[in-house]
């Protein structure tokens, strides 16, 4: 089945620090972020016992977090510490061993390792630390952080040994570093990825977004800093640095375009304000006459709702999601036509039938999708379609923790003056090729 052409989802992180409920409060955050990844979930927790020894318990699987946590006892993650993980496949294929957080006993005691992002020079360390005569149990770029931690002196100071192995370490991470009486909390110095911290009660959260927050009444304090490395001792100081120096701050714009959810804040903006000034702009850009707007749903209905306030055409419900589809099911063996399409939306034929509309999307990775639900609305009645995206174009691939499908839509010929959002006019069967945006070979 052909699945939605869209930029697959990256990861998603939680972690509390002094809260009785600390794992239970992790699982909840993470499915609050279930949309960063939906392959696989895990939560480790750390307490001590009488004997003041610290432990650490752990439970992750393959799967959806309501999944893996189902009929779960949190008795058996005890602990005021936790931190978690949702997972979509970057580096490294989809098995068990390869889902977060990892933990291992290292020179430096147990660790636990949680890291949202792609490191480009894995592959390089990996090699490197292997020649050395390390020994990988998985295929994830995350291990490669494990075992430059794994060479670390316990003589000298924790953040210094944190420091020189995360120094190694090219591309985009943020990291939740859990010891057996510290939490280090990390982004890289571009801040490509996002990570917010919040308190709820006295204690100390953070989460990839600040949904998560919101579903367990903590509120947001403010974002990891680009370059910065927070440490959490045990007797509950917080301390910041920022050892990696200062370079460029180059957020990722897909976190507003598609992957945050519309009610968090991500690099400190409201991701469903910035959508819906997306499509104010695309409106502004790009006038045209139509009889209603319409969204390709969920990811680009704040952009169609700001396109339709800014153009004074209403917005109205010609595509319906089925939020109901899992991650398989039963394809007929008689294939039907675009069913990988029609199996996710629908038009709705009384709205479209001989009308001309404009049709918002958030982006196009390759047009493959696309080009199946101009099909669809035309068969719904649509006399005339305008395909608008919100988006900026897709160019080239992304190597810091985005899973890019390997045809991209081709624009580095697009004519000079092509505004930032860019058109589709599609309004006959002889325009449904997608006009001059053409997919790789």
């Amino acid at each position: 089945m052909d699945a939605l052409d869209k930029f697959h989802d990256e990861c998603g992180l939680m972690a509390v620090w002094n809260h009785p409920e600390a794992a239970n409060l992790a699982y909840l955050g993470l499915y609050a972020q279930q949309h960063r990844g939906q392959e696989g979930a895990g939560v480790v927790s750390v307490h001590r016992n009488g004997d003041d020894e610290p432990h650490f318990s752990v439970h992750k699987g393959l799967g959806l977090v309501a999944d893996v946590f189902s009929d779960f006892d949190f008795g058996q993650l005890p602990g005021s510490v936790a931190i978690g993980h949702v997972r979509y496949t970057t580096a490294g294929g989809n098995k068990l061993a390869n889902v977060q957080p990892f933990v291992a006993d290292i020179s430096l005691g147990y660790t636990a390792v949680a890291h949202n992002g792609n490191l480009i020079n894995a592959d390089e360390l990996r090699q490197e630390l292997i020649s050395q005569g390390s020994i990988f149990a998985t295929t994830s770029d995350t291990e490669t952080i494990l075992h430059l931690l794994a060479r670390g002196d316990r003589d000298q100071p924790l953040v210094e040994t944190v420091v020189g192995a995360l120094q190694r370490l090219r591309g985009a991470f943020s990291l939740l570093i859990l010891f057996e009486d510290r939490l280090m909390v990390v982004r890289d110095r571009h801040g490509l990825r996002p990570l917010a911290i919040g308190e709820l009660n006295g204690a100390k959260v953070f989460a990839s977004e600040t949904c998560a927050f919101d579903l367990i009444g903590a509120t947001y304090l403010r974002d990891v800093a680009p370059g910065e490395l927070i440490e959490i001792s045990r007797d509950g100081t917080m301390r910041s640095f920022f050892p990696f120096g200062f370079a460029r701050e180059a957020p990722c714009i897909f976190e507003f375009v598609y992957f945050a959810r519309p009610d968090s804040n991500v690099f400190g903006k409201n991701v469903y304000q910035l959508r819906k000034n997306m499509g104010a702009e695309l409106a502004r850009e790009n006038k045209v006459t139509a009889d209603l707007v319409t969204a390709v749903p969920d990811s680009g209905t704040a952009a169609a709702i700001g396109y339709a306030e800014a153009s004074g055409i209403p917005f109205e419900m010609g595509l319906v999601r089925n939020h109901y589809v899992g991650r398989t099911f039963i394809e007929p063996k008689q294939s039907i036509r675009d069913f990988g399409v029609k199996i996710k939306l629908n038009p709705n034929p009384e709205l479209l039938k001989g009308k001309s509309i404009v049709v918002v999307d958030d982006s196009i990775v390759r047009g493959t999708t696309s080009r199946k639900l101009v099909t669809m609305l035309r068969q719904a009645g649509a006399r005339e379609i305008h395909l608008r995206i919100s988006s900026p174009p897709t160019t080239d691939p992304c190597y810091y923790g985005i899973d890019t499908p390997p045809l991209l839509v081709h624009t580095r010929n697009l004519p000079s003056g092509t505004p930032l959002w860019y058109t589709l006019e599609i309004t006959s069967p002889q325009r449904e090729s997608l006009g001059r945006y053409t997919p790789y070979p």
